[in-house]
């Protein structure tokens, strides 16, 4: 197996390969800004650092989204790849099961995993979808679907189950109370859930300003 350093290495050009072309939301920009928080988070926190940086690096390698909704898809990838390069098979089982239950997938969705590992990157990720990058990403992949940037008569489903979730063509500003603004009080480390706080209130000044400006409010 490689060392730490040449791991990590060969694994940021196999991102870069993979991703190249992906929608602008989940590309390797976004890959790179959660393996960097994530690093960050691990620095305060009790953990494997291969692993968290392994799984960040890869928790999008084949994003369910954009091949057929199909979940298995990223952790396989993954595992093929960790396994050419030699990595020990206990890594390979965590950055596994990391990549394979870090998304949201609705409300309602109960998480049955747990790990140090997996709470600091599913923070990185998810502060990756706040914030003004996470506003940003949002209407990207809104307009990537083509779907409306708001219609008053929507109203967003608090309720969705998974697969709801899954397939909800709502507009834009519904994905804001349907995901984004929950995910503050759902992060796992002090570090995740502090830097949360500021972003989250980021979006709340842009729905404020947004629901202004739809009005005509001067």
């Amino acid at each position: 197996m490689k060392n730490s350093t040449e791991l990590i290495n060969a694994t940021i050009d196999f991102v870069k390969t993979e991703l190249a072309g992906a929608e602008g939301g989940h590309d390797w920009f976004h890959t790179y800004r959660v393996w960097r928080m994530a690093s960050h988070i691990a620095e305060k926190e009790s953990c494997d650092p291969l692993v968290v940086e392994l799984s960040a690096l890869l928790h999008d390698i084949a994003d369910s989204k954009f091949n057929d909704g199909d979940e298995e898809a990223s952790p396989r990838k993954a595992v093929e790849f960790l396994g050419e390069l030699d990595v020990a098979d206990e890594v390979i089982e965590n950055v596994e099961n990391i990549i394979r239950y870090i998304s949201f997938k609705g409300g309602n969705h109960q998480q049955k995993f747990r790990s140090p590992e997996l709470d600091i990157v599913q923070d990185a990720d998810r502060l990756d979808a706040l914030g003004a990058i996470g506003i940003a990403r949002t209407f990207n992949y809104g307009g990537y679907k083509n779907r409306e940037l708001y219609n008053p008569d929507i109203k967003p489903n608090l309720n969705m189950t998974k697969e709801e979730y899954k397939n909800s063509t709502g507009p834009t500003i519904n994905h804001f109370y349907e995901k984004l603004l929950l995910l503050k009080d759902r992060m796992n480390t002090k570090t995740g859930k502090a830097i949360a706080e500021q972003r989250h209130r980021v979006m709340e000044q842009f729905l404020d300003e947004f629901y202004g400006e739809w009005e005509g409010r001067l």
